[in-house]
C-alpha cells in the first residue's frame, strides 16, 4: 500500500521536488500550492487547471489533510477557538482574534509545552510531542477557510483575506520545534500561499538563545520574548528556561536578532502577577535591563493581565497597579501596551490554551509530589526564596 504524502507538510521547494518525482514540471507545484493554500482545496478533482493525468497521479500519491476539528467556539467578543485532534489522545488549540483593522491567528507548535512557566496553564499539562509542518500550517489553512465560509466570502485571492497576522504564541515553545515551525512560516510568507509580510508573522519565545540566532539566519520574522521578570533570581522561578539561558545572554541574543528582523524593536511580554513582579521597583529594573550599555535592546512592552488557574498559586495584579507599572515604563519613553483580555469566556485568553495532552513529562504527577513535600516541609520547599539582607 502506498503511503500518501500530505501536501500540507511540504514547503515550495519540497512541493516542486514532489512534482518532479511524479514527472511534472516545476510550474505545476506553484499551481498546486495556490489551489491548496489560496483556494483551500483538498480535493484534487476541484483543481481544474491541472492536467487530468496529474490529478490522477495526485489521487494515488498525495492527500491534503489538516488536523480534525473537535470543537469550535466563538466568544461574546468575537474571538473564535478551535480544538484540533493531532492523534494519540492529543489535541491542540488555535485562536482567532478579530480586531477592527486586522484578524490575528494564534497558532500552536507543540502538543503541550516542556518549558513549564509557572503562570501558564498549557505548561501544567506537560509535553507530548512536536507538531509536524502540516499540523502547524494546517491551523492557518483550516481557520482561514472556515472564517471565509462563515462570512460567505469566496476562497481564492479575490476573496477578502480574513487572517492578516499570525502569532506563533499558541501551545508550545516554537523554537524547540525549529524546523517544522520555520517551514510553516515560510509557507505563510510565500506569495503562492498566504503572502503575509515578515512584519505580520510574530514568533514568541521564552528565550531559547541558540535558536534565536538560527532564526535570524533562516527566517527572521517579528519577535516577541516572554520576559516576565527583570532579574535572574525571579525569572528562574517563573520561567525555568532562564537557568539555562540567563537574562544577559537573552538580551544579547535579542540585540543580535534586530540586525536581521523586519521590525526595529523586540516586543517583551510581561505577565502581571500580584506581589510577585509588579512593583515600581521591578519596572525600574526592567528599564535598566533593556538599556544596559553592553546590549541595549530597542523594545516595546506588552503587559498581560494574568489569567488565573488553580495550580499556579498566583493572582492577577489589580488594574491600578498594572497602570502604575506601565506609567513608569512610558515615562521613560518606552511604548507600553496593556493587553485586553480576549476570549476569557471560552478559555481562549493568553496562557489559557490547554487542549488535551497525553503527558510524557508527568508534570501533574510531579506537581502532586511537590504539594506533598510542601505540606511536609513548609510552603517554601523547592521555591527560590528572596532573602532580604
Amino acid at each position: 500500500m502506498t503511503t500518501l504524502t500530505n501536501l500540507l507538510d511540504l514547503d515550495p521547494a519540497q512541493l516542486t521536488a514532489f512534482c518532479g518525482e511524479l514527472g511534472e514540471k516545476p510550474f505545476r507545484a506553484k499551481q498546486l500550492q495556490r489551489w491548496i493554500h489560496q483556494f483551500g482545496a483538498n480535493d484534487f478533482a476541484q483543481m481544474t487547471d491541472l492536467a487530468k493525468s496529474l490529478r490522477e497521479k495526485l489521487e494515488k500519491h498525495a492527500i491534503v489533510k489538516a488536523p480534525t476539528v473537535i470543537s469550535d467556539h466563538t466568544s461574546t467578543d468575537g474571538t473564535r477557538k478551535w480544538l484540533l485532534d493531532v492523534g494519540q489522545g492529543n489535541a491542540v488549540e488555535t485562536v482567532f482574534i478579530p480586531e477592527e483593522n486586522r484578524g490575528t491567528l494564534c497558532v500552536s507548535t507543540q502538543a503541550g509545552c516542556a518549558v513549564n512557566c509557572r503562570f501558564c496553564s498549557t505548561g501544567k499539562q506537560g509535553f507530548n510531542r512536536n507538531l509536524s509542518v502540516g499540523e502547524i500550517i494546517g491551523q492557518l489553512w483550516m481557520a482561514e477557510f472556515a472564517l471565509r465560509q462563515t462570512k460567505g466570502i469566496e476562497p481564492g485571492p479575490k476573496g477578502e483575506r480574513q487572517i492578516t497576522n499570525v502569532v506563533m504564541m499558541g501551545m508550545g515553545e516554537p523554537l524547540l520545534n525549529f524546523e517544522p515551525t520555520v517551514t510553516a512560516m515560510r509557507l505563510m510568507l510565500d506569495d503562492n500561499a498566504y503572502g503575509l509580510s515578515r512584519r505580520r508573522v510574530t514568533l514568541s519565545t521564552s528565550g531559547v538563545v541558540p535558536m534565536i540566532d538560527k532564526l535570524a539566519q533562516e527566517c527572521p520574522v517579528a519577535m516577541a520574548v516572554s520576559l516576565h521578570a527583570p532579574n535572574d533570581a525571579l525569572r528562574d522561578s517563573l520561567v525555568p528556561l532562564n537557568k539555562k539561558y540567563p537574562l544577559a545572554e537573552l538580551m544579547a541574543a535579542c540585540r543580535r536578532y534586530l540586525d536581521y528582523a523586519p521590525r526595529d524593536f523586540i516586543t517583551f511580554e510581561y505577565c502581571m502577577l500580584d506581589g510577585v513582579n509588579d512593583t515600581d521597583e521591578h519596572a525600574r529594573e526592567l528599564l535598566a535591563l533593556v538599556r544596559n550599555p553592553l546590549h541595549p535592546v530597542p523594545c516595546k512592552f506588552n503587559l498581560i493581565p494574568f489569567n488565573p488557574f488553580p495550580e499556579s498559586g498566583l493572582v492577577r495584579s489589580n488594574n491600578a497597579r498594572i497602570k502604575a507599572f506601565a506609567q513608569v515604563l512610558m515615562d521613560a519613553g518606552i511604548v507600553t501596551t496593556i493587553r485586553k483580555t480576549r476570549g476569557d469566556d471560552i478559555d481562549a485568553a493568553c496562557g489559557q490554551l490547554a487542549g488535551e495532552v497525553q503527558d510524557r513529562t508527568r508534570v501533574q504527577e510531579r506537581m502532586q509530589k511537590m504539594a506533598e513535600y510542601q505540606k511536609k516541609y513548609g510552603k517554601d520547599f523547592g521555591r527560590i526564596v528572596e532573602v532580604s539582607t
